[in-house]
């Protein structure tokens, strides 16, 4: 397989899937390329059932190989929340600057190992013929005392990762996308498509 359409319109994680599948001589394309819009009700209960309704509807209409991922936060001490609801957590409109402000309020008087949460990211892959599959990846930390970092988008900058000393959004690309849910999930998908080529 050397061409990949991403179901995402989402020009971060277009950066991220090219930034890892490219240098595998992976040609990365993505809804941006094209002309049509698409408008997907993500109703699934799971990240790996909303990645595969995306990845179904798109498959079955450009006729390709296609992989979507659904990915968010998991906050322990929030029953889970953000969750599958992440990227519409507390309104489309509302900005992560913002989100991330209300979580670190909601967790004030939360403290230590109990600040536990993760990223996660299931990735979906459909064929045309309609073989499906689905590879979920984790990124484990806490959730810092602050929102920290440059870097990153969305829930990075509150989002500390022990090994970094720092948070997600506080390192380059490369060392996050070499431990990120995102990556795992990758690495996984890319063991499969090693796989199968052979």
């Amino acid at each position: 397989m050397k061409e990949l359409m991403i179901a995402t319109s989402n020009a971060h994680k277009v950066d991220e899937f090219k930034k890892m599948l490219e240098p595998r001589g992976i040609v990365v394309k993505s809804l941006l390329d094209l002309d049509e819009q698409f408008e997907i009700e993500e109703n699934g209960t799971t990240f790996e059932e909303n990645a595969l309704i995306k990845a179904r509807s798109i498959a079955r209409h450009l006729n390709m190989a296609v992989i979507s991922d659904d990915s968010g936060l998991v906050i322990d001490a929030l029953n889970g929340e953000p969750g599958i609801h992440s990227a519409r957590y507390l309104g489309h409109d509302t900005d992560y600057m913002t989100k991330n402000t209300i979580i670190l309020n909601r967790l004030a008087d939360v403290e230590g190992n109990d600040r536990s949460a993760r990223f996660v990211c299931a990735i979906a892959l459909v064929y045309p013929d309609g073989r499906e599959m689905t590879f979920t990846g984790t990124f484990e930390g806490f959730i810092h005392d602050r929102i920290e970092g440059p870097n990153g988008f969305g829930y990075d900058p509150i989002f500390y990762y022990p090994p970094f000393g720092t948070t997600s959004a506080n390192v380059s690309d490369e060392m996050k996308n070499a431990v990120s849910h995102r990556g795992n999930a990758l690495k996984l998908l890319m063991e499969y498509l090693d796989h199968e080529e052979a």
